[in-house]
């Protein structure tokens, strides 16, 4: 069974600093041998740029004080993956979930998760598609020029324990993906649902769409 959590517009620091509470608390837990929760948080940033574990601060096209310029915080985190935007208009969604509760392991996870998103963006005549070489949701992938991703995913995982998870973008201002080399790719480019659909989308009905999918794969 699922938790389902809205933390609406929050700081990035500050949802950081929720989630590693809930995170840490589930490891405890679960180390305890007690129940535990698994929690679907989501979230709308300000903006902000994140770079993962393994990500290259050369991936980041501006300095610092350009970003703060333009209200744009940044921050090192914990997650896998490169460097990301995140900001109004984007759905962030983080799972905390104990994963051999659901008897799977990491890949598989990703997995889904890509899997759900893929469903939801095709709800809306979407085609949405996974890459062979990096994690996420894409558009006409293996088109030149053209392939361009509307969802990122970044996670950490710690005794089969997530945290961190996805952002999808519905009517984000994708100008701000020029300040990065998106997930540290040169020559792939961002979308949105928005943008796709040439139209404002409603993003509480995009939560529940995802919702319906989280309960398919995971209950």
């Amino acid at each position: 069974m699922l938790e389902w959590i809205d933390w609406g517009t929050i700081p990035y620091a500050t949802a950081y600093e929720k989630q590693k509470e809930f995170f840490e608390e589930t490891i405890r837990r679960k180390s305890n041998k007690e129940p535990v929760s698994n929690k679907v948080i989501y979230c709308e940033h300000p903006h902000v740029i994140t770079v993962g574990k393994n990500g290259l601060f050369s991936n980041l096209l501006f300095p610092e004080k350009v970003l703060k310029e333009k209200n744009v915080e940044l921050f090192h985190v914990d997650r896998g993956g490169d460097v990301t935007y995140h900001g109004p208009g984007q759905i962030v969604g983080y799972p905390i979930f104990d994963l051999e509760s659901f008897r799977i392991g990491l890949k598989d996870y990703i997995h889904r998760i890509e899997e759900i998103i893929i469903r939801t963006v095709a709800e809306y005549g979407i085609k949405g598609e996974r890459t062979d070489n990096a994690v996420g949701v894409w558009l006409d992938k293996d088109i030149p020029g053209k392939a361009r991703k509307i969802a990122a995913i970044g996670v950490r995982s710690s005794r089969y324990v997530t945290m961190h998870g996805f952002a999808l973008n519905i009517n984000t201002d994708l100008s701000y993906f020029d300040l990065i080399n998106p997930c540290g790719f040169t020559d792939k480019g961002v979308t949105s649902l928005g943008k796709e659909l040439n139209k404002q989308v409603n993003e509480e009905e995009v939560k529940k769409v995802l919702s319906n999918y989280f309960h398919i794969f995971f209950s």
